[in-house]
């Protein structure tokens, strides 16, 4: 989908379109730095780090990640999350009990549980064999109520990344919105959907500080799209979503480039030791690729194995639920003394 075929205004809910976002005290005057007493916003004037109200837009984290990711701030939204800017997607884009989505099971599970709170129909194409799309089942999925698809990739739970010709394919192809939720993007060797943002302006790229940037706790999402589409989602976005404390921790944290490099070699340097290991684990039938900072496999009973690992004291997911994951156990990839001992218990088994 090229620029001459895409207008996202006509995919944008007609009361967004209307809509005129709130103006906070913060948006109405942005600090130059200057000396200023602040008698605008009704806060408690004594300080303590956390008094006055953070910005809403964000403007000095974001402009670290645009130079980092080589965007302009213009294409940058931050969220409570990335499960709050996934949550905006649709709430701007859905009409409730008109339209619909399409997901790829297995696949993070909050896109199903967002349609069903935004009342959104959710059409399901599960992934081949191959845990790659199935292109032509999706496309025949698609109608004129269509407005979103969402890839995660690398995939969660299976790990893997898609391929980039069925992804071009379904961008190309598609006159809605894709998702691509890079959630794993840091621990994967393939290059970012960002680079591709102006080329598709059907394109939105969700990533995140939960997972290389070891930020779960603060709960900061990231989203990359066109300046249309982020000025679309900056209207109906809370007006202080993300909190000072949160602002201050993941500045600090982004700007450690070389710790955050370090962490995630480590990490994957773990991992390539523990599929070795994995070999050796007898009832384990299949070890699946993975470009993510965990492993699925297939065991011979993962009900059996992942109560076997509670009473080891090792907390694992057993996926055996989720489509085409049938006995299959996802392991996280932890210090190097927390994998050798899911390796020591997993032989002793």
């Amino acid at each position: 989908m090229n620029a001459a075929q895409f207008d996202i205004n006509n995919l944008t809910r007609e009361n967004v379109k209307s809509l005129k976002p709130y103006s906070s005290a913060r948006d109405e005057y942005v600090s130059d730095g200057s000396e200023m007493i602040f008698l605008d916003a009704n806060e408690n004037p004594y300080e303590n780090g956390v008094n006055r109200y953070p910005d809403p837009q964000q403007r000095t984290l974001k402009k670290v990640l645009a130079d980092q990711k080589e965007v302009t701030v213009d294409n940058v939204l931050l969220g409570n999350g990335s499960d709050e800017v996934l949550d905006l997607i649709f709430r701007a884009f859905c009409e409730p009990k008109l339209d619909n989505i399409i997901t790829l099971p297995p696949t993070y599970g909050m896109y199903k549980v967002l349609a069903n709170i935004n009342n959104i129909a959710e059409r399901e194409v599960l992934l081949t064999k191959t845990f790659e799309p199935n292109v032509p089942e999706i496309l025949d999925k698609v109608d004129e109520q269509t407005k979103i698809i969402f890839l995660c990739s690398p995939n969660n739970p299976t790990g893997n990344s898609f391929s980039e010709e069925n992804v071009i394919q379904i961008i190309e192809s598609f006159k809605g919105l894709v998702v691509i939720d890079e959630a794993y993007i840091d621990f994967s060797n393939h290059p970012s959907w960002i680079l591709k943002l102006e080329e598709y302006p059907n394109l939105i790229v969700t990533q995140t500080l939960s997972k290389a940037y070891g930020m779960a706790g603060i709960r900061l999402g990231l989203c990359y799209a066109s300046k249309e589409i982020i000025e679309i989602l900056n209207k109906i976005k809370p007006p202080y979503n993300v909190n000072e404390l949160t602002q201050q921790k993941a500045l600090h944290r982004v700007l450690d480039v070389t710790a955050i490099t370090s962490e995630v070699q480590h990490i994957l340097d773990e991992r390539k030791k523990i599929i070795a290991s994995l070999k050796e684990v007898s009832f384990i039938q299949e070890i699946y690729h993975t470009d993510a900072n965990f492993v699925l496999v297939k065991v011979d009973d993962a009900n059996k194995r992942y109560e076997q690992l509670l009473q080891k004291g090792i907390v694992v997911r057993n996926r055996n639920t989720q489509p085409l994951c049938e006995n299959t156990l996802r392991f996280t990839v932890g210090t190097s003394i927390e994998n050798e001992k899911l390796m020591k218990v997993l032989k002793q088994l």
